[in-house]
């Protein structure tokens, strides 16, 4: 019996070295296609809509606060319940909560491309953010536990950054090319033939290993605080910037989510079987790069939502010539991963491409942050570009692998949840921080007598400044709490 329990609780990063390694086979390469290719999916949607919000709002009679819900209803439920869906996929089956995920995806995508008034449609979008939520949480976890070599891991792993890193600038490419040529309601219907191929695909090639099982113990409660909990935090953290940081609408809404979230962590540190076991939260290695990934994802989704602003509103470009602007970091983080970046880390070690990563990132915004009303797109802009993809194809993937690599196999799905979460809680955060930030900064120099453009400009230049400074505190943290240990560094 003890024998077993130590097989279970083996560290997603260990190796052994007695055996000789066993590489994938051609069903786990095509796999990961699959549950790529649903990430990159469930990205696209935080994005491709962005471009489209205009010609909804035309068709559906939206108010400009109503509008702000298209996307807020996404973000709110896909970040409330991506730790009770990690764990899910623990208890029940990863394959299972994935496939599951991608159906009701698929499902609410086409109802959003159908609906004809706004309840619809922003009930149809809070669906479809739990059924990312679903297949999203468990990803990481199928890929960590599909590849056991460690460079056949590596390779996996590059390949879910790229769709990371890249979905968000590939979602205003295909949102404006698809708002511009063809029809806003396409923007959901192109989920439907991705959605189907992925759901046959995964049930045909992903794995199926059982969960560890549901229980007439099952945490119902716990279950229950954690998602409301975090759906209280991240609705107020989202609408912040309507209401302001220091409302009492804010600060209530975020209070109540700290109590609780503090209930919550009460309940599962007296419960023999908690959905969420808190001994994951003395895994270093996976908090630590979580508030490392945290900070430098705050700095990199703001090049994506202030670069946007700023390349239509003061640039005048189009929506599908904003996609195309973004272009040189995504060619370059799918160069970067086709092995460039799992070379590089097994000569210079996760940490040091950690750092070179975040560095590279802090200077492409700290680049962003000179921007004026006249830049023209060369050399500044696609300098910029070209740096933050270089930034992040340098550190995503090392991050990763060191978030994963002392997380016991039994605790997978759960970790993969707070990777997620750490991604989609600090893009949102970081969306309506800088936005908040670069809007009040502009108001109060159109107030002083400032043009337009000028005022837009500025506040967005301020936006990339503090973006940066983000991004900087994530290098001295990785400095201080990502000590290099010998199975992480290998």
């Amino acid at each position: 019996m003890s024998a077993t329990k130590s097989t279970s609780v083996a560290p997603i990063g260990a190796h052994d070295q007695t055996s000789a390694p066993t590489h994938a086979s051609r069903r786990q390469w095509f796999a990961l296609v699959v549950v790529c290719l649903a990430q990159l999916m469930n990205i696209l949607d935080s994005t491709i809509v962005n471009v489209a919000l205009p010609k909804i709002q035309h068709d559906l009679h939206f108010t400009q606060a109503d509008l702000a819900w298209v996307l807020d209803a996404y973000l709110i439920s896909l970040g409330s319940f991506l730790l009770l869906a990690g764990r899910l996929g623990d208890l029940v089956g990863r394959k299972q909560v994935f496939l599951v995920g991608v159906a009701s995806f698929t499902v609410f995508s086409a109802i959003c491309g159908i609906a004809d008034s706004q309840l619809i449609l922003i009930t149809s979008r809070f669906l479809q953010g739990i059924a990312a939520a679903l297949c999203s949480s468990v990803i990481l976890a199928i890929i960590t536990t599909e590849f056991t070599e460690p460079s056949d891991r590596a390779k996996a792993m590059s390949a879910y950054i790229f769709c990371v890193t890249s979905g968000g600038s590939i979602g205003l490419l295909a949102g404006g090319a698809i708002t511009e040529f063809i029809n806003w309601r396409w923007d959901f219907f192109i989920n439907v033939p991705i959605g189907i191929f992925a759901v046959i695909a995964g049930y045909r090639l992903i794995d199926a290993k059982p969960g560890l099982g549901l229980t007439r113990n099952v945490d119902v409660l716990g279950s229950l605080l954690v998602t409301v909990g975090a759906m209280v935090g991240v609705y107020g953290v989202v609408k912040a910037p309507t209401y302001g940081w220091g409302s009492a609408h804010t600060l209530g809404f975020i209070a109540a989510a700290l109590l609780i979230l503090a209930a919550f962590v009460l309940l599962e540190s007296r419960l023999e079987n908690p959905i969420m076991p808190l001994r994951v939260f003395r895994i270093r290695s996976l908090i630590a790069s979580s508030a490392v990934r945290g900070l430098l994802i705050t700095g990199m989704f703001a090049s994506f939502f202030l670069g946007a602003l700023y390349l239509q509103g003061v640039r005048g470009y189009s929506p599908l010539d904003t996609g195309l602007a973004f272009l040189p970091m995504t060619l370059i983080v799918g160069l970067m991963s086709r092995g460039i970046t799992s070379r590089l880390v097994q000569r210079f070690g996760n940490l040091r491409m950690v750092l070179v990563g975040l560095v590279l990132i802090a200077a492409s915004l700290v680049l962003m942050s000179r921007i004026t009303p006249t830049t023209a797109y060369a050399p500044l802009l696609v300098g910029s570009y070209v740096l933050l993809g270089l930034g992040a194809g340098s550190a995503m993937s090392p991050l990763l692998t060191i978030a994963l690599a002392e997380v016991p196999h039994q605790d997978a799905g759960l970790a993969s949840g707070i990777v997620n979460v750490s991604l989609q809680l600090s893009s949102a955060l970081g969306v309506a921080i800088l936005g908040s930030i670069a809007t009040d900064r502009s108001k109060s120099l159109r107030a002083s007598g400032h043009s337009a453009h000028a005022a837009l400009t500025s506040g967005y230049s301020l936006g990339f400044a503090v973006a940066a400074g983000a991004v900087f505190a994530a290098v001295v943290l990785a400095l201080l709490v990502l000590t290099p240990r010998r199975h992480v560094a290998a």
